[in-house]
C-alpha cells in the first residue's frame, strides 16, 4: 500500500523516501558532462512533481517507460522553491502491485452532489426544448458516468478525475449570477452551453494511467466531437427547432473565443460572448488556485512563475500576513544543467494548438 503522497513533501524535506509513482512524463537529456541524465515528472492523486536522476543512468533508461508504474528511493528537496526528487534506485512496477485510486488526482468535492447540483440548474429550465436536451444527456448512463469522472484538461485547469463536473457546475454558478445583472440573457440557453462546451472531453481524454489523448481526441479534438454527439441526440428529439440547434452548435464552437485558440468562429451573439469569457475566467482562476495549493510548503508571498498564465503569481494572503517576498534557493551542486523554464502559452497535442484555458 501507497503510504507517502506528494502532499506528504513538506513533513519530508531534505529526507530520503521510498514510494511508488505513475510516470507521467519520461526525458533522456545531456549534463554538461555529455552524459545522459533521467528527467522524470511523476505523479499520484496529490499532484506532479519532478524528479532527476543523475546516477547509473544507463541501466534506467530501458527499464521503464511513460505512464508506468514505478518504485523509487531519493532525496526530497527543494530547488526554484519548488519540491523535487533526486532519485537513487528505481524499478518499474507490474499492474497487479499497484491500487490505480492511488495516482490520478481526484476532485475533493462530492461527485454525487455536484451532479446533483447541475441537475438542479436543468430543471430551472423554462425552454422545453433545450431541457429536453440536456435532459436526454444526462439520463444516458455511459455518457452520464463518463461526465461524472473525466478532468476538465489534459494539465491546464481542473485536471484530475471530476474536474469536468466540477469546472461546469462552477460554470453554471458564474452564469446563473451574471444573468440576473443582464437580464437580456437568455439563461436556458447560456446554462446549455456551459454544460456542453466541453462534453467532449470525456472521449477526447484518457485517464486510466495519467491524463492523455485518445486517438479520436487527437485527431479530432473535443469541439469536433461535441458536434457529433449534439447531432445524434437531437435526431431522437422530435420537433426539436433547427434555429436552436443552430445557436447550441455556435456555443460549442466559439468558447474559445479566439481563432488562434482553436475557435473555427468567433462568439457572435450575448450568450456565446459571455460563455467564453466565464469559462476563461473559471479556468484561469483554477490555475491559479493549483498553483497556490503545490507552493504550500513554501513561506513565500511570490509563488514563483506560472508557465500557463505567462507570470509570476503573488499570494495576497502570504503577502499581506507579512511573509517574506523572496525564499533562499538550494544551490544546485550536481553539475546538470539548470531546469527550463517553459513560456509556453499554449497546451498542444501533436494535431491541434489550443488556449491554455480553453478547454
Amino acid at each position: 500500500m501507497k503510504e507517502f503522497f506528494l502532499s506528504d513533501c513538506a513533513q519530508n524535506e531534505n529526507q530520503i523516501i521510498t514510494s511508488t509513482f505513475v510516470v507521467v512524463s519520461k526525458q533522456v537529456k545531456p549534463k554538461k558532462s555529455g552524459d545522459p541524465y533521467l528527467a522524470l515528472t511523476l505523479g499520484d492523486r496529490a499532484g506532479h512533481i519532478e524528479a532527476k536522476m543523475w546516477d547509473n543512468v544507463e541501466e534506467a533508461i530501458g527499464a521503464f517507460e511513460q505512464e508506468d508504474f514505478i518504485k523509487i528511493k531519493g532525496l526530497i528537496n527543494k530547488y526554484n522553491n519548488r519540491f523535487q526528487i533526486t532519485i537513487h534506485k528505481i524499478r518499474r512496477l507490474e499492474d497487479a502491485e499497484v491500487d490505480f485510486g492511488d495516482y490520478l488526482p481526484k476532485t475533493t468535492k462530492d461527485i454525487g452532489e455536484l451532479w446533483q447540483t447541475l441537475a438542479g440548474f436543468v430543471a430551472s429550465f423554462r425552454d422545453p426544448h433545450l431541457k429536453a436536451l440536456v435532459e436526454a444527456f444526462m439520463a444516458d448512463p455511459e455518457i452520464a458516468e463518463a461526465y461524472r469522472t473525466a478532468p476538465a484538461a489534459k494539465t491546464l485547469h481542473h485536471a484530475y478525475i471530476g474536474g469536468l463536473l466540477d469546472h461546469v457546475v462552477s460554470l453554471c454558478r458564474s452564469c446563473d449570477l451574471l444573468c440576473r445583472n443582464y437580464p437580456q440573457i437568455n439563461r436556458d440557453l447560456l446554462l446549455t452551453g456551459a454544460f456542453f462546451h466541453d462534453i467532449g472531453k470525456i472521449h477526447e481524454l484518457a485517464y486510466n494511467r495519467a491524463f492523455t489523448y485518445t486517438t479520436r481526441g487527437q485527431l479530432l479534438g473535443h469541439m469536433i466531437i461535441e458536434l457529433e454527439m449534439l447531432q445524434a441526440k437531437i435526431a431522437q428529439i422530435a420537433g426539436f427547432p433547427g434555429p436552436l440547434k443552430m445557436l447550441v452548435e455556435h456555443l460549442i464552437i466559439s468558447h474559445h473565443g479566439h481563432y488562434e485558440f482553436g475557435s473555427p468562429k468567433l462568439p457572435m451573439f450575448p450568450e456565446a460572448l459571455m460563455l467564453h469569457y466565464l469559462d476563461d475566467l473559471d479556468s484561469k482562476m483554477e490555475s491559479m488556485r493549483v498553483h497556490f495549493e503545490r507552493e504550500i510548503g513554501s513561506e513565500a508571498a511570490w509563488a514563483g512563475y506560472n508557465p500557463s498564465l505567462g507570470r509570476p503569481l503573488l499570494n495576497t494572503a502570504k503577502f499581506l500576513a507579512g511573509k517574506p517576498e523572496v525564499e533562499k534557493q538550494p544551490e544546485d551542486t550536481s553539475g546538470a544543467p539548470e531546469p527550463e523554464v517553459s513560456k509556453e502559452k499554449t497546451e498542444t497535442n501533436p494535431v491541434t494548438t489550443v488556449n491554455l484555458f480553453k478547454s
